[in-house]
């Protein structure tokens, strides 16, 4: 037999023997269920303190670590122990370095936000149509009406619907279906000289500065500290 022949048999000879052998059959891993409640409640806890050290910023948290010093206490065989003045100054560290932390980002969020504000309200003094009053404020008439003017001492009916300068709406009459009383002198500095301004009957958009609004205090959920807003209000009703 040549050469030639010899290797178009032995290829042959392969290709029957790979058609011939049984496929081994790989085992799939078993899907991860919780069947107990123990299963169940120490996933819980699982990712609940994952979320918690999750939050904590890059460079301080290793996990490797952290899964060595669980698993070795669980055991009760320690590698290396911590006395509790050590631990202590360990966790006092840590606190201290979250402040610093949380302080910067605070600050950095603030600047922001006040940066954001000012950069607005210059463009928007531009717009037709848009006043700026001596303090600040910013207001365009929706729609002009022709009755009694509120002053510092009255009480109004209103509806309302505040926005952030991303369009997110933070608070809303319309919503709720039912417009709101106050004193004049009860709200913000930016509405109290904002509905003075106003006609019963009008409807104002009032652009805010955040020395006007919440200033450094912010409110709620949805208001930052030293956020700008801007507010649609409808003046419904002077009342005395």
């Amino acid at each position: 037999m040549n050469i030639k022949s010899f290797v178009l048999v032995s290829v042959a000879a392969l290709a029957l023997a790979n058609c011939s052998t049984p496929q081994k059959t790989v085992a799939q891993p078993e899907k991860f269920q919780l069947r107990t409640f123990q299963d169940s409640i120490s996933y819980a806890m699982g990712i609940s303190s994952g979320e918690n050290l999750r939050e904590m910023p890059g460079g301080i948290f290793n996990l490797a670590v952290f899964e060595k010093g669980l698993k070795e206490s669980f055991k009760d065989s320690l590698a290396i122990e911590l006395d509790e003045a050590a631990s202590r100054k360990l966790f006092q560290k840590l606190n201290d370095t979250m402040q610093k932390i949380e302080k910067i980002k605070r600050e950095e969020q603030i600047a922001a936000t006040r940066a954001e504000g000012t950069a607005f309200l210059e463009e928007n003094a531009k717009k037709p149509g848009v006043v700026t009053t001596e303090s600040g404020l910013q207001y365009e008439v929706l729609r002009e009406g022709n009755g009694e003017k509120p002053g510092p001492g009255d009480r109004v009916k209103v509806n309302y619907e505040g926005k952030l300068l991303d369009g997110t709406v933070f608070d809303s009459s319309y919503k709720r279906g039912e417009p709101l009383v106050f004193g004049v002198s009860q709200v913000i500095n930016g509405w109290t000289e904002g509905l003075q301004l106003m006609s019963t009957g009008s409807k104002y958009r009032f652009y805010i500065p955040q020395d006007l609004a919440y200033g450094e205090r912010g409110a709620g959920k949805d208001i930052k500290p030293y956020a700008t807003l801007i507010f649609d209000v409808e003046l419904l009703e002077v009342l005395k």
